[in-house]
């Protein structure tokens, strides 16, 4: 019964953890990638809209990207966007374009993309603990409602547990693996 439960969240946790892959392309370690930007929301026609909807993104160069808005009225709300997001690069308008030149990272700078990347982190892990608690009170429920038995329970927080532990040991790495690169010269 409390198997049931804890299968339920299965597809939330991998939804957590394609999110945190998601969100840590952006942060990449000196190198232009339109993953960089594609995902920033930029006020358009009323309503946020993600800049890869908005117009095209070209790496040149491997220090440079260019954005080219298919409609030129809304590059100054791309600049806002981009000089408000915290990928730390200053965008340049051009008459139809915006160029963004990728600095080398310095050592503060790849300090900073480490406090961002934990940050993120945390957000997932806390994101996991929720799920868990949710999982855990229906468990504790279930017992309280005679459909387990208090041994049931304690399976059930132990198998909740391993799932959980798994799940963490995944975003662990992913950390690990993300602060290699940003620290890699």
């Amino acid at each position: 019964m409390y198997k049931e439960a804890i299968n339920k969240i299965k597809p939330k946790l991998e939804k957590t953890i394609d999110y945190l892959k998601n969100e840590l392309l952006g942060l990449q370690a000196g190198r232009a990638t339109p993953s960089l930007i594609e995902n920033l929301e930029i006020n358009a026609y009323g309503q946020k809209m993600l800049l890869k909807e908005l117009a095209a993104i070209q790496v040149p160069e491997p220090r440079l990207i260019v954005i080219r808005p298919w409609d030129r009225e809304i590059i100054t709300n791309i600049v806002a966007a981009i000089r408000e997001s915290k990928i730390g690069i200053s965008p340049v308008t051009e008459e139809d374009f915006i160029r963004l030149n990728i600095p080398p990272l310095s050592e503060e700078r790849r300090k900073e993309l480490v406090k961002i990347v934990n940050e993120k982190i945390e957000e997932c892990k806390v994101s996991i603990r929720r799920s868990r608690e949710e999982v855990w009170k229906e468990i504790q429920e279930m017992e309280k409602n005679k459909e387990i038995t208090e041994d049931g329970r304690y399976k059930g927080k132990d198998e909740l547990q391993k799932l959980i532990d798994e799940y963490n040991k995944k975003i662990d790495e992913i950390k690990k693996k993300k602060e290699e690169e940003i620290m890699t010269v």
